[in-house]
């Protein structure tokens, strides 16, 4: 099941920032610590007595007369909205109660999603400021005084939040069907193929980039056995104007990896590895996901007997930290080979769930210590004891030694390379844990 989500929403500068990193616990950078992936953080992972959840930082809300921006502010309101399960509606008690509370207020109470209001920048304790009692004109229930600086309040309002999640026992039925997120920048063809796959134009298509707003999922049964396909919002450049339509179009595309098993990362071929599909292939690539690197629109290229060979090499190079990728060629338009997805897709889910036993992995890492011995530093050298598996999608591997400081990141990637030439493993990552003898496993 998924988690539950709360969006932070209300107008600029109230501190919807502020409470979000209060609630994380901790400041998300806008720079991930993972190879080509640079985006902003709007959401976040975190958890309020046993209750995990997705927290989402809007952006502000502020109706203007300006009918474009407006448009816009409503959009990215609208969004996050939709997808949430509770809402807080964050006030702020130096500014007072405004109109455009009023009007925000108003369009929350229409989308009939839980909502809770809280009154932020109540800073001292003691007597409450009389201002606080103004709130209640917005026919939104009792208000809880927060200090986003100070962290006053916030458990109250995470008791109020979690009073609107689903019961825990509540369980989706379990379905077979492998689901395929198909991702890539607006115009790769992501609608062209789940189209080509669906034979009928279930999903819209047009030449303006980022047509595509929503996930749309699309279930598909042949004999290679059941997919549900996600057609996600294209990622885009970020211009002024849709800086904070892009953010969302990077939320939704993430809670779409989330939810999948595997990913297609759609490559335009007419216009190679770009900046924006490395981020992509980032995002997948860090949520631990299965993948494949499907390079469209293969019919429009001319070539010769070495332009394949030549454009792995370029997405070799360009995805760098995803070697393990199975790359095909396809055009979504003509259908040129989509009908071999099917196969890759049933295979990398396969891989992405491969177990395997505690003594094949350790006759693996015997070998490989035989082969190269593990670093020294200063006349200690690295002792690896043994190596299990604790995790699977993506498979995740715990290695116990001496001491972590030896372990140097070259000899991880060797142990890594080593692992998949026996096993495979193509299509997922590897996450590979190091602890110390006496360390939990997991």
């Amino acid at each position: 099941m998924s988690k539950p989500i709360v969006a932070i929403v209300g107008r600029p500068n109230v501190g919807k920032s502020m409470l979000f990193n209060k609630l994380i616990g901790k400041r998300l950078s806008i720079v991930e610590d993972t190879p080509g992936v640079t985006r902003d953080r709007i959401y976040g992972e975190t958890d309020w007595n046993g209750r995990p959840f997705t927290l989402i930082d809007t952006g502000g809300i502020e109706p203007r007369t300006d009918n474009q921006i407006l448009a816009f502010m409503r959009d990215q309101a609208q969004i996050a909205i939709e997808n949430a399960t509770v809402i807080i509606f964050l006030t702020d008690i130096k500014t007072g109660l405004t109109a455009s509370d009023q009007e925000v207020a108003g369009m929350l109470l229409r989308s009939g999603k839980p909502i809770v209001l809280a009154v932020n920048k109540m800073d001292s304790t003691g007597a409450v400021n009389p201002d606080f009692y103004e709130f209640y004109n917005l026919g939104l229930g009792d208000p809880i005084a927060v200090s986003a600086v100070h962290g006053h309040g916030t458990g109250d309002l995470l008791d109020a939040c979690v009073q609107y999640f689903p019961p825990e026992e509540e369980e989706e039925e379990e379905d077979d069907a492998i689901k395929v997120a198909v991702i890539g920048k607006p115009n790769a063809g992501k609608s062209s193929l789940v189209n080509q796959i669906l034979g009928e134009e279930r999903v819209i298509v047009s030449d303006v980039a980022g047509t595509t707003r929503d996930a749309i999922d699309s279930r598909f049964t042949n004999d290679q056995g059941s997919f549900v396909f996600i057609d996600t919002a294209g990622l885009r450049r970020k211009s002024k104007v849709e800086e904070d339509i892009e953010r969302y179009s990077v939320l939704r595309a993430t809670m779409a990896i989330e939810r999948s098993d595997v990913c297609l990362i759609m490559i335009d071929a007419t216009e190679g590895v770009t900046e924006q599909d490395t981020k992509v292939a980032g995002l997948a690539h860090e949520a631990g996901k299965a993948s494949i690197i499907v390079v469209n629109k293969w019919d429009l290229v001319e070539k010769d007997d070495k332009t394949m060979d030549k454009m792995r090499q370029e997405i070799r190079n360009g995805l760098a930290f995803m070697t393990y990728a199975p790359i095909l060629f396809i055009s979504a338009k003509t259908g040129q080979r989509v009908n071999r997805l099917f196969e890759l897709i049933d295979y990398v889910s396969n891989q992405a769930s491969t177990r395997i036993t505690t003594g094949m992995l350790n006759n693996v890492l015997e070998d490989a210590q035989t082969r190269v011995q593990p670093p020294t530093d200063k006349g200690r050298r690295l002792k690896i004891y043994y190596m299990t598996q604790v995790g699977i999608r993506p498979p995740h591997f715990v290695i116990f030694c001496n001491d972590v400081r030896l372990f140097h990141f070259s000899y991880q990637r060797y142990l890594e390379n080593c692992i998949r030439n026996t096993f495979g493993l193509e299509g997922t990552p590897i996450v590979l844990s190091i602890r110390q003898k006496g360390d939990r496993e997991v």
